[in-house]
């Protein structure tokens, strides 16, 4: 049993949004009670402290979308890459970069990620994996990572036509396997989706396949209008819009999470809605890719369950939060919108979608609820309370001001320590991985 304690205490409950001087107890997995800490100590006084030294205590953040496999790029260049459009930086960058990633690759690109998604505060991801070089057993491999680490995972693989059709059966076999075993496991730490990649690089005979293979076990997590690619092919080549397509191959749904979502059309946009899939928006990776900027003030309009991710263009949630408020804006043209629609998706819709996925209830401090608790450093200079939270996070805090994470009731990161994870040899074997990764990209 934990008490954190000595701090100001975010509950995202709307009953009892703030405590100044608050307190949050845990016992296994679950949060036993929240409240006022003097009370909470008096009543708990066996409870192990965590002391969270006047700073403030508030729910872990869940990630909707990341890639794992680009953990070791960080730094990287590679020789000759200069891209001038989208279909450039896949081909040039990422195709060329899981195309050399081998297993032991993948096992260190998760060390990686895990490591920084703690240092973060971050406690949930939903991972899109791609290892065209070895991909048999590639998602055991992080699922191994994420019970060590402690992070709860849902993971799946990219399908795709790129690298051919042996590759591409290997990357459907590798989904089904693991969504096989998780279920075999039926543990609320670990899940699995059916992954595929863009709808340009996934011909009508690879949707059969997929959609076979699945039989309707798990949801799929997919891109779909990342750049113009997905509308260009989608129209030339099957004379449909590209959420028509999917709506074809019985893709969409509660369960299915759909990637960025930049060029829809709107009746695109009441097809997601009726069906009730999920999307997910990653606007640093698509300010950075230059594809476009997510319809997210209209789709919010309609009742689409919105998602926040990161694309791994960081593993910082308030950073990507912060960029998607200033992204919106700029592209409306009007500095007074977005504020409620991308506060929600983080912390509101990514709980949402983590319940759809985990079945645990996630991003709140209310007894009963997961004990997936961060302490963040900040001392305000302002005044602070519930009524101006999201302000100050949005213009004061960051996710490298964490100092202790907890998920599901396991300590994994105290006062900017790792509990029990050796993070000088884990740094220095990643470190090895990524020399010969970038070695063999540039040989």
């Amino acid at each position: 049993m934990y008490i954190f304690t000595n701090g100001r205490v975010i509950t995202r409950d709307s009953e009892n949004p703030y405590f100044e001087k608050g307190a949050v107890v845990t016992d296994g997995d679950i949060i036993l009670a929240v409240g006022k800490e003097d009370k909470l100590r008096k009543a708990y006084p066996d409870a192990t402290v965590i002391d969270a030294h006047g700073q403030v205590i508030m729910p872990a953040f869940i990630n909707t979308h990341t890639h794992i496999y680009s953990g070791l790029a960080r730094g990287l260049s590679i020789n000759g890459y200069n891209p001038t459009n989208f279909y450039e930086i896949l081909d040039g960058m990422w195709w060329k970069l899981d195309r050399n990633l081998s297993l032991e690759g993948t096992r260190y690109s998760a060390y990686a990620t895990y490591l920084e998604c703690i240092r973060n505060g971050v406690t949930t991801i939903f991972d899109h994996h791609a290892s065209y070089k070895e991909i048999p057993s590639s998602l055991f491999e992080i699922a191994e990572v994420a019970k060590e680490t402690g992070i709860r995972s849902c993971l799946c693989y990219e399908v795709s036509d790129r690298d051919g059709e042996e590759k591409c059966d290997q990357a459907i076999k590798e989904n089904i396997d693991f969504i096989t075993y998780t279920k075999e496991l039926d543990s609320d730490m670990l899940k699995a989706m059916f992954g595929m990649h863009a709808l340009f690089t996934i011909s009508d005979k690879t949707f059969e396949k997929c959609v076979k293979a699945n039989d309707n076990r798990a949801g799929y997590h997919i891109h779909i209008c990342e750049g113009l690619n997905d509308v260009i092919d989608s129209r030339d080549n099957y004379h449909m819009l590209p959420v028509e397509r999917l709506e074809k191959w019985g893709i969409l749904g509660e369960r299915t999470i759909l990637g960025h979502c930049i060029h829809l059309t709107e009746p695109e946009m009441d097809k997601i809605a009726s069906s009730n899939t999920m999307v997910v928006n990653n606007p640093e990776s698509n300010m950075g890719n230059a594809v476009g900027c997510s319809p997210i003030l209209k789709m919010y309009e309609k009742g689409i369950l919105l998602g926040l991710g990161t694309d791994a263009y960081t593993h910082d949630m308030l950073e990507s939060l912060k960029v998607a408020l200033t992204i919106q804006r700029h592209n409306a043209g009007m500095p007074n919108v977005g504020w409620v629609e991308v506060t929600d998706m983080l912390f509101k819709n990514n709980p949402a979608i983590a319940k759809r996925c985990f079945g645990s209830d996630l991003g709140v401090l209310k007894k009963g609820m997961k004990a997936d608790i961060i302490v963040i450093d900040y001392l305000p200079f302002t005044p602070f309370s519930d009524q101006n939270i999201d302000g100050h996070m949005i213009f004061g805090m960051n996710g490298r001001g964490v100092r202790t994470t907890m998920a599901n009731g396991r300590l994994l990161y105290r006062d900017r320590a790792f509990v029990d994870l050796d993070e000088e040899k884990i740094s220095a074997d990643t470190l090895k991985a990524a020399k010969k990764l970038w070695g063999d990209l540039n040989p």
